[in-house]
């Protein structure tokens, strides 16, 4: 197997597939190769470089072997999950479809907090202070607001 080198294709869930290339394929090759029909969907990244040209060589772009390429699949993909080239090559990130991030999850803890405050204060009113009471008001007033707002567009 002279002449081929061994690529790391990294995903954004820190899961690798490694890719056997030869260092005169192109960056379209490595694309079709390992990702066919989703080749406008695939984002590579190389040492902070976002790999735009697919026809440049690995050679040319000093990829050697055991690089690691970042990949990352675009939003706009359709939700099925990515043909795996070998028996252990893992999923990418997005094979799901579901974004799971803290992002999605913050609104529901900020709520589930807030109940649990407005329960201890109606149960036990005697622990909160008026100055207390009021800022508990507001603070759930402008989340619902933020709330409101992200949400019902």
């Amino acid at each position: 197997c002279s002449g081929l080198i061994k690529i790391r294709l990294k995903f954004l869930n820190d899961t690798e597939e490694v890719a056997v290339v030869r260092p005169e394929d192109t960056v379209g090759v490595l694309k079709s190769k390992y990702f066919p029909g989703q080749e406008s969907q695939m984002k590579f990244i190389y040492r902070g470089q976002l790999l735009q040209d697919q026809g440049r060589t690995l050679r040319s772009l000093h990829i050697t072997d055991n690089c690691v390429i970042h990949c990352h699949r675009s939003r706009n993909a359709a939700l099925t999950a990515l043909p795996a080239p070998s028996a252990t090559a893992t999923a990418p990130p997005d094979a799901s479809g579901l974004p799971l991030s803290m992002g999605n999850l913050l609104v529901p803890a900020v709520m589930v907090v807030l109940a649990v405050i407005w329960y201890f204060r109606i149960n036990y009113r005697q622990l909160f202070t008026a100055p207390a009471t009021v800022s508990l008001i507001g603070v759930t007033a402008l989340f619902s607001f933020l709330a409101f707002g992200m949400y019902g567009q």
